[in-house]
């Protein structure tokens, strides 16, 4: 069978190992470029004023998580239809696709930038600030908020190039953006001395130049091409590519909803405790940015995956699927074991490099880093299995166990835990959802893998 692809798409002939490695690695830069416009801003900042401006960035963390969010629900799910479309050998329809994709991106990220700057100050409240970082917040956010739809449309192109077999122009579109905002940082926090106004301009500046990159490779060079006529509303196209993104929507959403319940209960909880609101606050904001590389890792993984999945779902070819999730899972989850060793081993030096200018927050960071990450080591393949569900067209197990972790799991033990425990709830809520996802998880896949066998088997 693979014999007769040859001449065809590499994804439906080449070795899965090479496959994966040509598509995961620049997946994974690219992710952990997305990562780095917080995590460096977060650095910059806790260096340049302290640990209240990180706990303005956690704070604002919602509004970057809402604008991914969608750019998953568009981006990624029109991603993933395009890919079955090119496996079904329906290139025509895979354009129509990106293009209606490009123009929903923009529109949209335009009507929310507009959204969060008229109604900034009762968003910041709910998110958790508090009279002592609200200002922080209001600055950083009010400025983050105007690179919105250039992050929609360089998050939705940069996954489409992947899928264009382009997967080194994704990496590459992400990476001049996260280049251009590491060096502005702290030229504009510690020369300009603009604080944590100066590492927002500097992100958007960088989102602006990795939108226009991408944009411009469709226009110019894709295989699939960004072309006028395709630029348009077109219903039925984004209905397939919604439903296909629900999923991903639905994690990043579950991010959104769980950082602001979980905000608000480190500041009332932290609030309960010599440790104060604030630091509780900004401590676990590290930790999050933390685990963002973790999880960028293994999204890149999922991410590098997906046009394969999906290109032989379209093509009934079922044995590389098979191999290609167990490939991906194990590779995901090499990377979990290490972080969570990393986590586990060195908290000190982990947290330092995000201020230490006061020891409460060392030291209750290092302990949140313990506690909250203890059971990270699962998370790899969670992600993997439901990248899987999604690239293959089941997008109700997609949803399902997208909410599993954050929404059905963690939410939940962020209230109720700290009812009995107090502010060490809130951190053993990450443990205890990790553990008992990852059991419900493992149940699909053992169930999926016994039908992808019987597959495999009918089509012999």
């Amino acid at each position: 069978m693979e014999n007769m692809v040859k001449n065809e798409n590499p994804m439906g002939y080449e070795p899965i190992g090479k496959l994966l490695r040509k598509f995961a690695i620049p997946s994974i830069i690219a992710m952990l470029v997305n990562s780095i416009y917080n995590i460096v801003d977060q650095i910059f900042i806790g260096q340049g004023v302290g640990y209240l401006g990180n706990a303005a960035t956690t704070v604002a963390l919602p509004i970057s998580n809402i604008t991914l969010a969608v750019a998953m629900l568009i981006g990624v799910g029109g991603n993933a239809f395009a890919a079955i479309k090119l496996g079904e050998k329906r290139k025509d329809i895979a354009d129509r696709v990106i293009g209606t994709v490009f123009l929903m991106l923009g529109l949209v990220g335009v009507i929310m930038a507009i959204l969060t700057i008229v109604f900034l100050t009762p968003l910041l409240n709910v998110f958790g600030a508090t009279p002592n970082n609200f200002q922080y917040a209001y600055d950083y956010s009010s400025i983050i908020a105007i690179g919105m739809p250039f992050v929609l449309i360089g998050v939705g192109g940069s996954n489409f190039a992947r899928t264009d077999g382009s997967p080194k122009m994704s990496m590459f579109s992400m990476l001049i953006g996260a280049i251009i905002n590491t060096i502005l940082d702290p030229t504009f926090i510690f020369i300009f001395k603009w604080g944590v106004k100066g590492a927002a301009v500097a992100t958007i500046l960088g989102q602006i130049a990795s939108a226009i990159i991408i944009t411009r490779y469709f226009v110019k060079k894709g295989n699939m091409r960004l072309k006028k006529e395709n630029i348009r509303i077109n219903p039925e196209l984004i209905k397939y590519s919604v439903a296909l993104g629900t999923s991903s929507c639905i994690t990043q959403v579950s991010a959104v909803v769980l950082q602001i319940i979980l905000n608000n209960s480190l500041v009332k909880y932290g609030d309960m405790t010599e440790i104060g609101g604030d630091v509780a606050l900004s401590a676990m904001g590290v930790v999050l940015k933390v685990s963002m590389i973790l999880l960028a890792i293994n999204i890149g993984i999922g991410t590098g995956a997906q046009p394969i999945f999906g290109y032989n779902r379209g093509a009934r070819n079922y044995e590389r699927i098979k191999k290609t999730y167990i490939t991906a899972a194990a590779a995901s989850t090499i990377v979990s074991v290490i972080g969570w060793i990393a986590c586990i081993a060195f908290p000190g030096a982990i947290i330092s490099i995000f201020g230490n200018d006061n020891a409460m927050f060392t030291h209750f960071g290092i302990r949140c880093l313990r506690i909250y990450m203890f059971g990270i080591f699962t998370s790899g393949f969670q992600m993997i299995t439901t990248t899987y569900f999604q690239a293959t067209g089941q997008a109700m197990k997609a949803s399902i166990l997208s909410m599993l972790r954050q929404m059905i799991l963690l939410i939940p033990f962020v209230i109720i835990l700290p009812l009995f425990m107090g502010l060490d709830g809130i951190l053993y809520a990450g443990p205890s959802a990790d553990f008992l996802a990852a059991f419900i998880i493992l149940c699909f896949t053992i169930k999926e893998m016994k039908r992808l066998n019987a597959e495999i088997e009918a089509a012999k």
